[in-house]
């Protein structure tokens, strides 16, 4: 029986998604499929998202947010890779700890459609632009911004993918800092 509400109605459309979506694929999943799957109506899922897709880029929105107060409360005598360093630790490890799992689910899920690869794009793009703005009034020029904000995106996407792509036994910081001291020699000075 599909009820007109129903607890935790967003979490259980949620998992019902990603169960189907690893069953059959995200191309063949439909929205009533996914609402039968979590006892509810179809009107309820358009309630928590505007699309299938929503359901694995769902906090999109707060990424901005969350980019800005990682710069904001860092130390401002920190260089910018370094005030990008404390805000991963002190702020993005915390939130991802606990979701190992179901970021393993999501991102096989995103990797299997070229239409998600291409929103998971965005997504990076949102993030270098916020880093972007965030290290502007930090202080930093444009090409210095430009630059620091595209080496953080590139830091925090590699280090997420050797997390996840691993057995899960390395931590998550360590993680971070062999990806940020590895990008620093790859970036070293050359003398010509």
């Amino acid at each position: 029986m599909m009820t007109r509400w129903a607890p935790d109605a967003a979490g259980r459309l949620h998992n019902a998604a990603l169960e189907l979506f690893l069953e059959q694929g995200f191309a063949a999943t439909t929205v009533p499929q996914i609402a039968e799957r979590a006892g509810l109506t179809t009107r309820s899922f358009f309630r928590h998202f505007a699309d299938k897709r929503e359901v694995l880029f769902t906090g999109e929105d707060e990424l901005p947010a969350v980019v800005t107060r990682m710069y904001e409360d860092a130390d401002p005598s920190l260089g910018p890779m370094e005030a990008f360093l404390e805000g991963f630790r002190s702020i993005v490890i915390p939130r991802l700890l606990d979701y190992r799992k179901e970021l393993l689910v999501r991102r096989q899920i995103v990797r299997s459609d070229d239409g998600l690869r291409e929103r998971e794009l965005r997504k990076l793009a949102i993030l270098h632009e916020a880093a972007t703005e965030a290290l502007t009034r930090r202080g930093l020029t444009a090409l210095e911004s430009e630059i620091a904000g595209r080496l953080a995106v590139a830091i925090y996407d590699t280090t997420l993918e050797i997390w996840l792509t691993g057995e899960g036994h390395e931590p998550l910081e360590d993680i971070l800092t062999d990806v940020h001291h590895t990008m620093g020699r790859m970036v070293a000075p050359v003398h010509l």
